[in-house]
């Protein structure tokens, strides 16, 4: 028996399922792909929720993975729940128990077998499943693609002409006032913006990302939470897993 586990992407708002695509490993390597060809179809979102496991995300400053980094070179800002906190992410949770429930109890006889029926579920869930929270309408009646279009290009974020810009070496350190300071290996050859908030604290950025802030006695102080978290669902997030 071969495991298959799906990836899923869906509109935060009216639950349309982008992508239910069975995976070989769930890395960045393999899920990449599937996003950039859902950004290229239906525009680019300005926030991606997700969980705080691998891909999308990792214990380094931000929290940021090699996917979450490419997400940020593609003009959108990830955003994750509280760990532990599903409900956060309910509606696309509520949609894994529907599939599980429609496509893998039990489960079909072959890796292609099973990919069909998880593309037959996302075009019935789409276009035929009513919704309760939907007026009982399907998320095909309120979906429209983003106006955000996505050409694949990858760029580096922009920072304030205010923000002192400081190159991440391959150490995952910068340069700071004479010394060396470590901040990510995962953002190693990226830029990173350094802003004054006080007399003597600087904020440590990567685009919208908070990473931390820079001691007077050296180090980064990183903080509790990324700050980046979207102000609730709505066309321009997405969710996956």
């Amino acid at each position: 028996m071969e495991r298959c586990d799906p990836f899923t992407l869906s509109d935060a708002a009216s639950r349309y399922l982008l992508r239910c695509q069975a995976v070989a490993r769930a890395d960045a390597g393999h899920v990449w792909p599937i996003l950039d060809a859902a950004f290229r179809e239906y525009g680019l979102p300005r926030f991606f929720r997700s969980d705080n496991g691998a891909p999308f995300a990792s214990v380094g400053a931000g929290g940021l993975s090699p996917l979450s980094v490419k997400l940020v070179q593609a003009g959108v800002t990830p955003e994750r729940i509280q760990p532990g906190r599903p409900q956060e992410n309910g509606r696309h949770e509520r949609m894994h128990l529907t599939l599980s429930r429609d496509c893998a109890d039990p489960p079909a006889r072959s890796l292609r077998a099973q990919a069909l029926r998880f593309e037959a579920f996302r075009k019935l869930y789409n276009e035929e499943r009513p919704h309760e929270a939907l007026g009982q309408t399907p998320p095909a009646a309120h979906y429209a693609p983003s106006p955000r279009r996505y050409s694949g290009r990858l760029c580096p974020p922009d920072y304030p002409p205010e923000a002192l810009v400081r190159q991440v070496k391959r150490s995952g350190e910068i340069k700071w006032r004479g010394r060396y300071v470590y901040v990510s290996q995962t953002l190693a050859g990226q830029p990173i913006g350094v802003e004054q908030t006080d007399e003597a604290l600087w904020r440590v950025t990567y685009g919208p990302v908070e990473l931390g802030q820079l001691r007077p006695q050296g180090g980064l102080e990183r903080p509790r939470r990324s700050r980046t978290r979207a102000p609730g669902p709505s066309q321009n997030q997405t969710s996956g897993d």
